[in-house]
């Protein structure tokens, strides 16, 4: 058990710097993205760069999967990358299929990477909230300076 929490914590913070990283990056672009369009077109203008955000949010929670699933080839658990990630996959998103479990030595791995997922994708779901209520705040305040047509 101690063997997997050596292996498993430093790669948790790993991956919370990746997300770390992800998030800064990405409601930075979003701040900068917003203040250029301020006086864009609507609500599509404000909403094309909190799709970008989403789309590089994901490929930082796969990165992790990734590095995961790496892991555990390393680790000896699987020989194809594929099988590999399919199965952290199922561990980071907290799935649970079951259909591939690994050998008891390191199958503590699992929850560890479950726990690391749920705070990650948590993350970016927090991040994703914070920038669609910059959103809506964008929104209202637009609304209260255009005045009213009879």
């Amino acid at each position: 058990m101690l063997m997997n929490l050596l292996v498993g914590l430093p790669t948790m913070l790993l991956c919370m710097a990746l997300q770390a990283l992800f998030t800064f990056w990405s409601i930075r672009y979003y701040m900068r993205q917003s203040n250029e369009t301020l006086a864009g077109h609507g609500l599509f203008a404000h909403v094309r760069p909190l799709l970008g955000v989403m789309i590089v949010m994901m490929l930082g929670n796969f990165l992790q999967i990734m590095i995961w699933g790496v892991l555990f080839i390393v680790l000896g658990e699987f020989s194809e990358l594929y099988e590999a990630v399919y199965h952290s996959a199922v561990n980071f998103t907290s799935l649970g299929y079951g259909d591939v479990v690994m050998s008891k030595r390191w199958k503590l791995m699992g929850p560890l990477e479950a726990a690391d997922g749920v705070l990650m994708v948590g993350m970016t779901s927090a991040a994703l909230m914070a920038i669609l209520q910059h959103l809506i705040k964008l929104q209202f305040e637009r609304e209260r300076q255009t005045p009213l047509r009879d």
